[in-house]
């Protein structure tokens, strides 16, 4: 199934799709309020919530596409995860997942612009296949890792370079609001037949720029979970950016930056497309 967060006539809600459709599950009676709510609430499964009751189908091109989960409680995000992006970077080989954070006002929804901050115009590409956590815990075993993810998402990692190389900490760069666009829609993971054949593309302007299949990471999502799950507490609807493949702006001779008017695409097979336009701030 696939499920989205929207916005209608200034209210929003969730919905699963249908086609050209949404189904509206927030006008429900007792309905969760929101998508993060309904996966805490383990209400994605049909026998959970009455998804086939009488609840309003709404074209899709009615509804404004908010962030997959527009209010996760964390956004984790992994840094040299793709061989190719490791080498290209200069980067050490380690041993464990490299890992950062974003804030959730930094989360855009799909065809919502991205801006780009008036003091850099170092703005790069990052496409990611996300992770969204159902269940939550602590000390997840590899073995169950899987067990605790509602769904995939695109998610592009657009970063300021220069402000994320002022030091050796990426924060600054990768936390600009309006930059990290995320959906189009949740895919559950039956959607998915074999996820380490799943291709994640970055196109810019029309042009691919990224590409590499999910089985050249080098720590898998299973390895990812269980490691993050160590040091925090996961809950459900939090967000994990899985890392990006080779071919970023940055490392390209000359470098390419995303200016305004570009459009740039995450492009992930089974998952979905996600296209935003870059704007100027202000």
């Amino acid at each position: 199934m696939r499920f989205i967060s929207f916005e209608h006539e200034g209210r929003a809600s969730w919905g699963r799709v249908e086609g050209s459709d949404v189904v509206d599950l927030g006008a429900l009676p007792n309905a969760p309020v929101g998508l993060r709510q309904a996966i805490a609430e383990d209400a994605l499964s049909l026998d959970a919530l009455n998804l086939n009751g009488p609840a309003p189908r709404l074209p899709k091109s009615s509804v404004r596409l908010l962030p997959v989960i527009p209010d996760p409680s964390k956004i984790l995000c992994v840094g040299h995860n793709y061989e190719d992006h490791r080498k290209e970077t200069g980067r050490a080989a380690v041993a464990h997942p490299s890992i950062f954070t974003r804030f959730a006002d930094t989360l855009v929804g799909a065809h919502d612009p991205v801006i780009c901050p008036a003091v850099s115009d170092n703005l790069d590409y990052e496409a990611e296949l996300a992770i969204v956590i159902g269940k939550g815990g602590r000390n997840i075993s590899k073995a169950a890792a899987m067990d605790h993810v509602a769904g995939f998402a695109c998610f592009n990692d657009a970063s300021l370079r220069d402000w994320q190389w002022h030091t050796n900490q990426f924060i600054p760069g990768k936390n600009f609001p309006g930059t990290a666009p995320f959906g189009p829609e949740l895919v559950t993971p039956d959607e998915i037949d074999d996820l380490d054949a799943v291709v994640v593309r970055s196109i810019l302007n029309g042009k691919i720029m990224q590409e590499a299949p999910v089985s050249h990471m080098l720590f898998p999502i299973p390895v990812i979970i269980a490691y993050v799950s160590q040091f925090t507490m996961l809950s459900p609807g939090d967000v994990i950016a899985t890392g990006t493949p080779g071919g970023v702006g940055a490392k390209r001779t000359p470098p390419v930056w995303m200016r305004p008017g570009d459009e740039i695409e995450v492009r992930i097979d089974g998952v979905g497309s996600l296209l935003s336009k870059i704007v100027a701030e202000g």
